[in-house]
Formats: structure tokens, sequence, C-alpha cells
């Protein structure tokens, strides 16, 4: 039995419309994860899996809950004595190792404050980010550039004390593995001004950051029990069945789809820790290991199809999910041809936690975003803030934001005041991402505000253009944008990365624009197509589109 019956009013609904008149979150006084999830698993249940972590090099460790109740509390004794308090922020660098989930369950005990961060982060973005969140401690794993980065950052970083190691010793880190194993398996879960309140601060995510520098949004301790709805009702995970989100620790997508909701859900986390992201040698681990349920963005889904997956033994999994960038219809049918799975498309934010899915009750619509969580009041609205009718395209809102503020929805953007107020007013959460209805209630993605194409007096959407173009076989992956142009202002640019076994030519080039001319609306063809070996992506994987027209600016203007 899980525990998520706890915290909804009713688990099953037998539509879409009972489960938006019916669904609730029951918010108890003073929710921890930690304490209420993973530690009351580890005293009903003790030997209740919990996690199964492989990597590369035939390493393979499983724990129960009632392993992560005794680490995780010998951790935070290890924290506390080094000075870790309520309110610190620690930055987290663990890729995917194991001591991930532990040190995350310690510093939740402790009601410090964790910063996930990628391990692609270089000297300079670990300078921002210790001196815009106050970091006291960085916990990392053994990787020496890494690890040079943040030594090289302690000079310029005025609040950093203490460094934390993981996997290895090295002078100047406190060795994370004996430190912790000589630690007091005593824990007592704080009191008093000590202990931690649904409004303290749990995690603070860097947003991605692809105009300006990454903002810092606030998520409480409730933030858990939103994503209630993303694990059972979108990713529709299996109680004690496997459940692997293909993500990397320092994204916000770990807190999606690798943690929370699939944990108050009752499945067992799935944990490849890859050196290097290869499609076979994740294809074998998820037939190895029998997942019942899978996570991926939509980039991982179309390396897959492209490495021969019918070779491969899928069968135990149930259900398919993707998010981080829209999911162009094609990989949809070529994906489900093969497995008779179908790849169930949700959207949403750090911010948020899944905002819009396809979820069981509703009928699939390749390319749809589906339909609205029913835990957030969603509309989508012109300029002006009044709601748009089927069919035109508006911004994607959550209305009241303020006055009836949902578990998931972030608290603001920590020490930016104008950075909130700028997304957040009049009872009212603006996401800037462009979207709109159909005439079935679903709704459809068009681009963030800054990446819709306006040329020849037209509004194009990227991703109507990029499914387009990934039709096409040569075509792997490609991000669609506005370029300057003398005669016509604008016109529309694909900047593409091709398949195994083609090649760039300008005769290949012309084939892809007339392609996209006779599936879509001619007007909306790329004028200029440019083949690439990858596209420029933020730490989190999103696509740099906004670099892309930068760099196209600064071309145009240096040819004037």
């Amino acid at each position: 039995m899980n525990l998520a019956s706890r915290y909804i009013g009713k688990t099953d609904f037998d539509s879409y419309e009972d489960f938006c008149a019916n669904y609730q979150v029951k918010v108890p006084d003073n929710f921890n994860f930690a304490y209420d999830i993973v530690d009351e698993y580890a005293r009903l249940e003790p030997e209740r899996p919990a996690l199964v972590w492989c990597d590369d090099h035939d390493n393979e460790r499983i724990f129960t809950f009632a392993d992560l109740k005794k680490y995780s509390d010998k951790t935070a004794n290890m924290l506390s004595e080094a000075g870790i308090r309520k309110g610190d922020k620690v930055m987290l660098i663990l890729r995917r190792r194991y001591e991930v989930y532990i040190a995350i369950l310690a510093l939740a005990k402790i009601g410090a404050i964790y910063i996930p961060s990628s391990n692609q982060l270089t000297q300079k973005d670990i300078i921002y980010r210790n001196n815009a969140a106050s970091i006291k401690a960085i916990i990392a794993y053994h990787d020496p550039v890494i690890l040079d980065h943040v030594e090289a950052s302690r000079e310029e970083s005025s609040t950093l004390q203490t460094l934390f190691l993981v996997g290895a010793k090295r002078p100047g880190w406190v060795d994370f593995d004996s430190s912790m194993e000589a630690a007091s398996e005593n824990w007592v879960r704080p009191t008093g001004a000590d202990a931690t309140t649904n409004d303290d601060t749990m995690i603070i995510y860097f947003t991605s950051g692809t105009t300006s520098m990454p903002k810092m949004a606030i998520q409480s301790f409730t933030y858990p029990l939103g994503h209630i709805v993303t694990a059972k009702y979108w990713q529709r995970v299996v109680d004690g069945g496997l459940h692997l989100t293909v993500s990397d620790s320092g994204w916000a997508k770990f807190g999606w789809g690798k943690i929370y909701g699939q944990w108050i859900c009752g499945a067992v986390q799935f944990v490849y820790d890859m050196d290097k992201f290869i499609p076979e040698k994740l294809l074998e681990m998820m037939q190895k290991y029998k997942l019942s349920t899978f996570c991926a963005p939509p980039t991982i889904y179309r390396f897959l199809l492209e490495h021969n997956l019918e070779k491969y033994n899928l069968s135990s999994i149930v259900h398919c999910s993707t998010a981080g960038e829209p999911l162009n219809p094609d990989v949809f049918n070529r994906f489900k041809s093969i497995t008779g799975l179908s790849i169930l498309n949700g959207f949403g934010q750090s911010e948020t936690t899944v905002l819009v899915a396809n979820f069981e009750w509703l009928d699939i619509y390749p390319g749809a975003m589906g339909k609205p969580n029913p835990a957030y009041k969603i509309d989508v609205v012109d300029e002006n803030g009044a709601p748009c009718p089927p069919g035109v395209e508006g911004e994607l809102v959550i209305r009241e934001a303020d006055s009836n503020k949902p578990a998931g929805l972030f608290c603001g953007y920590y020490m930016d005041e104008t950075a909130t107020h700028k997304v957040w007013y009049d009872d009212t959460y603006h996401t800037g991402d462009m979207a709109y209805w159909d005439e079935h209630g679903f709704l459809w993605f068009v681009g963030r505000n800054d990446d819709v194409i306006k040329a020849s007096g037209y509004r194009i959407s990227p991703f109507e253009v990029e499914s387009a173009l990934i039709e096409h076989p040569a075509v792997v992956e490609c991000a669609v944008t506005g370029a300057p142009d003398a005669v016509r202002g604008t016109v529309v640019k694909a900047t593409v990365v091709l398949a195994k076994g083609y090649t760039a030519s300008e005769l290949l080039k012309k084939e892809i624009q007339n392609y996209v001319k006779k599936v879509t609306a001619p007007y909306k063809y790329p004028r200029i197509l440019e083949f690439v070996d990858e596209l420029p992506k933020t730490i989190g994987g999103k696509i740099k589109r906004a670099q892309i027209r930068r760099e196209d600016t600064e071309k145009f203007q240096d040819k004037e």
C-alpha cells in the first residue's frame, strides 16, 4: 500500500471530468517529505525497495526505505556536526550518484535548502551561484574537472565554508563517505524553532537562462505533494514497479521524475549512472532491469529510434512519457509502431509541477500538450489578460495563483522581487509560454514568447515547423528560429542535426525544404537551413534558440 492515499482525498477517477471535479491535495501541517514519506515507509515496510542503482562499471546497489532512513539520519548528523543548520544553502553536484538521495533527505531533515546543480558548471557558473544564493557548502562527486572549478571559485565566494567529496579523498575536502559512516544513526526530528514548516524553502532551482543569468525559483516543503499528479496520473508509475526518468540530479526534472511523486505513489526509483549517454547502453539497461515506466525528453526518444529499438525487449514497460521539449508527432508515431506504447506528453516548468498532460482518460492527439492538471486553474490569455477562444494563440497562465496557491507552484524568485512581479501579478502567474486551445479542449504548444516568429505578416510557431522537419528521415534534431533578412525583415531558419547515414549538401537542403512545403503551409518553410553537429543547449538540456537568434543577428549586422 503506497502513501498517496493519505494526501489526496480520492485516488481513482472514472473520467477526466471526474478527475477535475474531485482531485484534491490534503496538505498536512508541517509536511516534510523525508520524515513523512521515506521514514514512514521505513516504519511501515522497512524492507520495501526504494532505489535500484547501477553504473557503466558493473556496480549495483539496492536500497530499501530502511536503508535510506539509516543513511540519511547518519548524514544529517554528519552535516550538523559540520555546521549545517536550518535555512543554510547547500549546492549538490552529484550527477546520478545514489548519494544524492541520501544528501537530499538529510538536508530536508535538518531544514537546510538544497540547490541542485549540473556537473557542466564552470568556475564562473559556480561563483555566480555561490554568491547569488549565499551557498554555505558544496557536496560534489569525484570528477577532477568539476572539483577544480569548485576550488577555483572559493576565493570569490564569500559565504562558502565547507566542501564535501563523495567517492574519493582530496585535500581541502571533507570525506563524505567516511564521515557519514562514522556518524550516529540516532537522529531526532527537530521541534520548535528548528522544525520545518510548510512555508519554509526546501529547494532553490536555478532556472535555465537563455537571455539572462539564471533566476532562482523557490520551492517550499509542500512541493513534493504537487508531484502526485506528475507521477500517478501522467507518468502512471506502478506501485512496486521500477521507474526511470532520464535526468541528471542537477535538473528540475530530477524533482519531477526521480524522487518525490514516484516514492509517494510507491514506485521504485531506477537510477542508471551513465558515464555518457549511449542509446544502446540505455536500451540494454531498460531491458535488463525490466522497467515498468519510463520518462525521457523527446531528444532521447529520437536517438533511441535511431539505434535499432526494435531488437530490444521492452515488453515490461507499461507507460512512457516525455517533457522538456515539445514532442513531435513523427517521434510519437514511430515509437508506437515499434513498441505499441504511446508517449504521453507533459508540460510544466521549474516553477511548477506538471501543468498540462495526456492523462489516462483522454484521447491522444500526437503533438498536443494534453489537458490541464486540475490542481491548477489554467487559461490562455491575450495581451490584455482576456481569455482566448479556441484556435487563437495566447499566453498560458495560472489564475488565482495568490489566493489559492496549489502545492507545487513556486513561491517567487529568491532575492528578486522585480523578476517575481514581472511574471506574477493580478493574482495570476504568467508562464511566458504561448499556446492555444483546440475545439476538443486540448492545449497545443506554440513556443516561448520570444521564440514565436513574426515573418512576412505571419505569426509562425517554431514547434509546428520543427514537427514537419523531424518527419524527414534525415533530421534527428532541429531548432527553428527567426533570422534577420534584408528584404523580408525576418525569415524562418532551421538549424538541423542530421541522422546517421546522411551527409550535408545543397541537394539535401532543398529536399528538406521542399518536404516542409508539402506537409505544412508553404510560407512556414525554412528559407535558411543550416546543418550543425549539435545544437546549443542550456545546462538543463533545453535548446538555446535565443543564442541562435543572437548569433544570426550579429552575423547580419557584420554584413551591413
